[in-house]
């Protein structure tokens, strides 16, 4: 790998590890719908007048039904049920629990036959899942179990996301559509927004952190994401997956003194395993579906 993508790779790796802690930060002064508003509107103000003057945003409009389908399973829910359940949940076993992504995109693909299953890749299941139960036994409560239960489903969102994309959106050009996408999301969320704007300004870190997740892990991440793909592969750049979530848990203990047990250590690396072993391509078999990679 050259010097240029081990920067964007590393740059890529960070900026989706960080959203967790600036997540967790954030709920605690504004509502998750407000939050969606705040952070998809954002976005959508800056790429959609950049999609529009290179020509990209006209085709999205075109397809905008398969459009607004990826909007709500990538955007609209998983945002919503991820900032929700951070409202309780630790930054860190979010970041862990959302690392199944891999996990739920391997079985979209063989529930979808457009990849066969071998031993290991059910050994990789089986170990991920493991993990899962190590983390969920020994650092959740039993009140916390329906918000694991909405992370599962925003894992899920994120590997169905990028199975929509190619098999409705083919040929539609990605800046457009993901411009598009975060209009949709920011419209749909205004009334709820509006309804739940805070009482008292807020404070400094909130605004940061707000900030910070909406020019930097959205924005900054869509525009170093394919920059990361010319240079080192679409293969390789999703192993920076596997990154995310250690980048998660780093931060949340040391910027939030969140607790980081044996349980856990054992369940992080049961689920990186076990999504190595799920996700590895096998040498024969039917096409690949495209790798599902976690943007919280």
């Amino acid at each position: 790998m050259t010097r240029r993508g081990w920067l964007l790779f590393v740059a890529l790796g960070i900026i989706w590890g960080l959203p967790y802690l600036l997540i967790r930060v954030s709920v605690r002064e504004i509502s998750p719908e407000l939050l969606v508003f705040i952070r998809t509107g954002g976005a959508a103000l800056i790429l959609v007048p950049i999609a529009a003057a290179r020509g990209e945003f006209g085709p999205a409009l075109q397809r905008w039904r398969p459009i607004l389908l990826y909007s709500a399973v990538e955007l609209a829910v998983p945002w919503l049920l991820l900032f929700s359940a951070e409202q309780r949940l630790s930054s860190s076993v979010s970041g862990l629990l959302i690392a199944t992504v891999p996990l739920f995109a391997a079985m979209l693909a063989w529930a979808s036959r457009s990849e066969r299953v071998d031993a290991r890749r059910l050994v990789g299941l089986g170990v991920g899942i493991a993990g899962v139960a190590a983390i969920v036994g020994f650092d959740v409560r039993s009140s916390g179990l329906l918000d694991v239960f909405a992370l599962f489903v925003t894992a899920f969102g994120y590997a169905l996301g990028p199975w929509v994309f190619a098999r409705y959106l083919a040929g539609v050009p990605p800046l457009g559509a993901v411009a598009l996408s975060f209009a949709f999301c920011a419209v749909a969320y205004s009334p709820s927004a509006a309804v739940s704007l805070p009482r008292r300004a807020l404070g400094a870190s909130i605004v940061e952190s707000i900030v910070t997740l909406t020019l930097v892990c959205t924005i900054g991440a869509f525009l170093i994401f394919p920059a990361l793909i010319a240079e080192i592969g679409a293969m390789r750049a999703t192993l920076v997956t596997y990154v995310n979530p250690a980048i998660a848990v780093l931060l949340g203990v040391i910027a939030l003194n969140e607790h980081f047990g044996v349980a856990t250590g054992i369940g992080f690396a049961l689920i990186l395993g076990g999504c190595v072993l799920a996700s590895r391509p096998v040498r024969e078999g039917k096409a690949m579906a495209p790798p599902a990679v976690s943007e919280p």
